[in-house]
């Protein structure tokens, strides 16, 4: 999820297309609290490891 974020921030901004790079944000910020949360063994979404 952090690594299609990345992705779609940078073709968002090397196009200049904002929704891309809002897309991306979102999707970097997100998949770095369930990043967080499984490293300190939180169960997330029912399950203690998000792959």
């Amino acid at each position: 999820m952090i690594v299609l974020g990345l992705i779609l921030l940078l073709v968002g901004v090397l196009i200049g297309m904002n929704l891309l790079t809002t897309i991306g944000g979102t999707l970097i910020l997100v998949g770095a609290i369930l990043w967080i949360l499984g490293a300190t063994g939180r169960a997330v979404g029912g399950r203690k490891h998000f792959f």
